[in-house]
């Protein structure tokens, strides 16, 4: 396309399937319904017969049984799950991120109501004793808020169209004076997302059920499991982007944190094959091939410093983005003028 004057092309790899991310709604939205139904059952022997579900302003003023308080929430949540599958099946092109969001934000809004209800009739002989509705409610639209905008945000697609690849070989690339190439491409390891998953949602459980004062846990057991949480979800998947400012390499749904480095800080790009045995295992490993971000074996993207240290990342379209690489190197070492 053109702007400006300045021809602007733009390669990238097409995205793999999100095994990962496919098994790890499924997880989320096995364990928002598990908590549904399990968290007013718990507690049950505390609750009145019916409870209040429903507060005008500060005070109760409706109630349900306790049967009609688990299934109701239950079967809504099963409408939103299959809202958001067919948002992925038929809409997905036109809408992304669309289902990771109608899932995020209603299991953060479902959980919250279910836990601000037990809390409030918790230990109350009648529905209408039931504590007051209040900052509750705001929090919890401000915690559903967040998490679809968090959800939105990682469900990004790069959109382009695929340009040629280069010639078989070194990896080289011929850039015409003026253009801006920009490469991006994408890898996840599924299983290291679907064990975020599972640390995320015991996380989740254990903050709901201390919330809604079913159980008697503290901060630091919802620490100790949203701590592995982070960490393996950061290294469960990576964003490469080159462009004329060099190479980046984003780490987890966010692509952040990330690093970077110019073209004049590189020597040169190349593909290489590597097991996850070479790396050292799964996830960001150093040893004596360098720094590898290994999310599957094969092909991948390594770069040299001038400092002499290597920097790889198993990612797909490995040679492309090298070849590119070593064009932009090549291009800051001519003498200007």
């Amino acid at each position: 396309m053109t702007d400006e004057g300045t021809t602007s092309t733009r390669a990238a790899a097409e995205r793999p399937t999100h095994r990962g991310a496919v098994w790890a709604a499924a997880t989320w939205s096995a364990g928002v319904l598990a908590l549904l139904i399990a968290l007013p059952l718990v507690a049950r022997d505390r609750l009145p017969d019916p409870l209040a579900t429903h507060w005008g302003g500060r005070e109760p003023d409706d109630s349900m049984s306790l049967t009609a308080a688990v299934l109701f929430p239950a079967a809504f949540w099963a409408v939103l799950v299959l809202t958001a599958v067919a948002l992925r099946r038929y809409r997905g092109n036109l809408a992304p991120g669309a289902a990771a969001t109608t899932l995020a934000a209603g299991g953060v809004l479902l959980t919250g109501a279910q836990a601000s209800i037990v809390h409030a009739n918790l230990d109350r002989a009648r529905w209408q004793d039931a504590a007051p509705m209040g900052i509750e409610v705001v929090l919890i639209l401000l915690a559903t808020g967040l998490a679809g905008l968090l959800a939105r945000l990682a469900s990004r697609r790069y959109g382009a169209r695929p340009a040629p690849r280069p010639a078989t070989g070194e990896p080289a690339l011929e850039v015409p004076p003026g253009a801006h190439l920009v490469w991006l491409s994408h890898a996840a390891n599924p299983w290291l997302q679907l064990t975020a998953a599972v640390f995320g949602l015991a996380a989740v459980a254990v903050a709901v059920a201390a919330t809604s004062g079913v159980a008697d846990v503290g901060l630091p057991l919802v620490l100790l499991l949203a701590l592995p949480t982070l960490t393996v979800l950061v290294c469960s998947s990576v964003r490469v982007r080159v462009t004329a400012a060099g190479l980046t390499v984003g780490f987890g749904p966010f692509g952040w944190p990330a690093r970077r480095w110019s073209p004049a800080e590189l020597e040169s790009a190349r593909v290489e094959r590597r097991t996850a045995a070479q790396a050292g295992g799964w996830g960001y490993r150093i040893n004596g091939l360098g720094t590898t971000v290994m999310l599957r074996g094969g092909a991948c993207l390594v770069v040299r410093t001038r400092r002499g240290t290597d920097f790889a990342v198993s990612v797909d379209d490995a040679e492309r983005g090298a070849a590119l690489l070593n064009a932009l190197i090549a291009r800051t070492r001519q003498p200007a003028g």
